[in-house]
């Protein structure tokens, strides 16, 4: 598939989608979660790119819905369906499913829909779905301890674009290697000349690092899993309750979560814990060990009586000795054992065990007072923790990236599956909701049995069922308020639906493979010249257009005078007969327009059947070739029962 080729993609979101894997396939298949994950391509863009793909492959050029009130009804009809969708995902992708022309589009849907509403919408799998969303990409992973190095120009490029997150250097030789792991906790060289040399730190020469990123920068994995541990949570969690396939395993994943923290640190291992803490706590552990030593020493020297000679003295001071001295000579055990206590502290407060040796170290044995730590072994027993800490760090990173780099393409496909689920539930909730049938297409015209529209603005188990059937041009009389534009608007509802590959609110229904819709709502007062022309024309277009067409026009008369309004609707019926178009037109006219028209026109009445308490009782269903009685008729009648006078009778005679 040539991308360019579809409308709506230039050049430049042409290059954003080849970024993908399989660009074509995503498209082919309207997958707009796949789309979504191209650089720069927000869900709604993707929508938009995988609506006009599937338009393409279809050979659809659009225009079905060919009136403001029609596409009003699909937008009617898109947001029942989206209000049923959990995520934002879903709500985006049902905006992929639109009314079309095309019968392979139409069948297309079918199939998905009538597998949708075999889908059971259990609470505990839409709980689930909350926490689902698409998966992102982490954000720029810097990894600061470790670097590659190669002595080829080639390659040092080659690695700056493969693992951007690490440093690549430039090297000579082995001094120069030498000088980077001064700098680094590792040094990867990238070349095998560097293999079998004896260099000081942690130098590693691995020639194929580049084919495996998870050796070098395990990082990139994690970062990727800490980032989406939630959302892919969310989604084993669905796919249990619904039970559902999984593309990995489950428990293999959770285990490998659980060892994974918020930042994309190992997490659980114990010792690793034990180092972190150790290399932290380092300076506070020896200040308190020193306190302690003194703490020690000054009990004991304020309990120990010394008696210092004069000649004893005078050869102290000769020899310039001072406290220490008396130490060694008076406290030598007193010493001892404050010095014991100190690197005992050391030792049990960092939980030191195999560099017990080094708290020896930093507290000597020589005397003196107040006791202080040696400077030089305290940082080295810094940089031993520190360098156990990095490369168990590294090894537990290096294990935990192996096993989640291997579930990333299938985590994509187990979160893709979880959102994909809430489409199908989307529309499984829209047909229960809503007692929805698929339609059958094909014939001549629609018929609706038990149809209810959820567009009123009522509870819809309130709403009562109505049948409806017209073949041809039809007029739909009936009283104001009786249901004549709600009965219009289910039927255009219905149609949409159709073409949209939807179930519809009906006991049952069958509608004729439409080209296009066209839905003209009641105009609010008289035009002027200038609009009436426009309107004019519109159905000058209409009645000499090709194809099939379903015509739902709401009180046309409204426009100009009654009189030539019934004339004009007149014309309009003759042509459309004529036709390949299914019409139906409400108007208070129909009687009128009967008499004008050139053809035989079928005339539906919404009948009133009475007035209780000054209400309409109404019988919803249209009665077929019956002119239906207005509103004023039904109160003159009911005036008519009770009046003497003949007044009223006489007024009933005229209707």
């Amino acid at each position: 598939m040539e991308l360019e080729a579809i409308p709506g993609i230039g050049a430049k979101t042409a290059e954003r989608l080849r970024a993908l894997e399989d660009p074509e396939g995503a498209l082919d298949a309207g997958d707009v979660a796949a789309l979504a994950r191209a650089p720069g391509i927000s869900e709604g863009r993707a929508a938009r790119i995988a609506r006009a793909a599937i338009r393409h492959r279809h050979g659809d050029s659009g225009g079905f819905l060919a009136t403001d009130r029609s596409r009003e009804l699909y937008r009617d009809a898109l947001g029942l369906l989206q209000e049923r969708a959990v995520t934002s995902y879903a709500e985006r992708r049902l905006e992929t499913v639109y009314p079309s022309a095309a019968e392979s589009r139409i069948e297309e849907l079918r199939g998905f829909a009538e597998a949708a509403m075999d889908r059971e919408p259990d609470p505990a799998v839409l709980d689930a779905l909350e926490g689902v969303k698409p998966l992102e990409s982490p954000r720029s992973v810097r990894v600061r301890d470790r670097c590659l190095a190669t002595n080829d120009a080639e390659t040092y490029s080659e690695a700056q674009e493969a693992v951007p997150e690490l440093s690549v250097e430039l090297v000579d030789d082995a001094r120069d290697l030498a000088e980077l792991a001064r700098g680094y906790a590792t040094v990867i060289a990238l070349d095998e000349a560097f293999a079998g040399l004896d260099i000081d730190g942690d130098v590693r020469v691995l020639p194929n690092a580049l084919e495996n990123p998870v050796e070098v920068v395990p990082e990139r994995a994690l970062a990727f899993f800490a980032r989406n541990r939630d959302p892919l949570r969310a989604a084993a969690a669905v796919h249990r309750a619904a039970g559902l396939d999984a593309p990995l395993d489950l428990e293999a994943m959770d285990g490998a979560l659980e060892r994974l923290e918020e930042d994309g640190t190992p997490a659980g291992d114990a010792e690793l814990h034990r180092l972190e803490n150790a290399v932290d706590d380092i300076d506070a552990a020896v200040s308190m060990a020193e306190n302690t030593a003194n703490d020690k020493l000054r009990e004991a020297i304020a309990e120990q009586d010394v008696t210092i000679e004069g000649s004893d003295l005078l050869s102290l001071v000769e020899r310039g000795a001072g406290v220490d001295s008396l130490l060694e000579r008076e406290l030598p055990d007193e010493f001892e054992d404050a010095v014991e206590a100190a690197r005992a502290h050391l030792v049990d407060a960092l939980s030191l065990s195999d560099h017990a040796d080094l708290a020896e170290l930093a507290f000597p044995d020589e005397p003196t007072y107040p006791v202080e730590h040696e400077a030089k072994a305290v940082s080295r027993l810094r940089e031993e923790l520190t360098a156990e800490r990095d490369r168990r760090a590294a090894r537990l990173k290096r294990e935990l990236a192996d096993t989640l780099a291997a579930m990333r393409e299938p985590a994509y496909d187990l979160v893709d599956a979880a959102l994909e689920l809430d489409v199908e539930l989307a529309v499984s909730r829209f047909a229960r909701d809503f007692d929805c049938v698929m339609p059958e297409l094909g014939g001549e015209g629609f018929a609706i049995e038990g149809g209810r529209s959820p567009l009123l603005d009522v509870s819809f188990s309130e709403v009562d069922p109505v049948d409806y059937e017209v073949g041809g041009v039809a007029i739909l009389s009936g009283v104001n308020s009786g249901g004549k534009t709600s009965l219009l608007d289910l039927v255009g509802l219905v149609a949409v639906l159709a073409h949209m590959g939807m179930p519809v609110p009906a006991r049952s229904a069958r509608i004729e493979r439409f080209d296009a819709v066209h839905y003209q709502a009641k105009s609010q007062g008289t035009l002027d010249a200038g609009a009436f022309e426009s309107t004019l024309r519109e159905f000058g277009d209409l009645v000499t257009g090709e194809g099939t067409r379903l015509v739902l026009v709401d009180e046309l008369e409204s426009i100009t005078e009654p009189g030539a309004s019934a004339l004009i609707i007149a014309g309009i019926l003759e042509a459309l007969s004529e036709s390949d178009s299914t019409a139906v037109f409400v108007s208070h006219l129909a009687g009128e327009i009967r008499d004008a028209a050139g053809i035989d026109v079928t005339v539906d009445g919404i009948q009133a059947v009475g007035l209780e308490d000054g209400e309409l009782v109404v019988e919803r269903s249209p009665k077929k070739d019956h002119l239906a009685r207005s509103t004023p008729e039904l109160i003159v009648e009911k005036l008519a029962r009770g009046d003497e006078t003949g007044f009223y009778a006489r007024l009933l005679e005229k209707f």
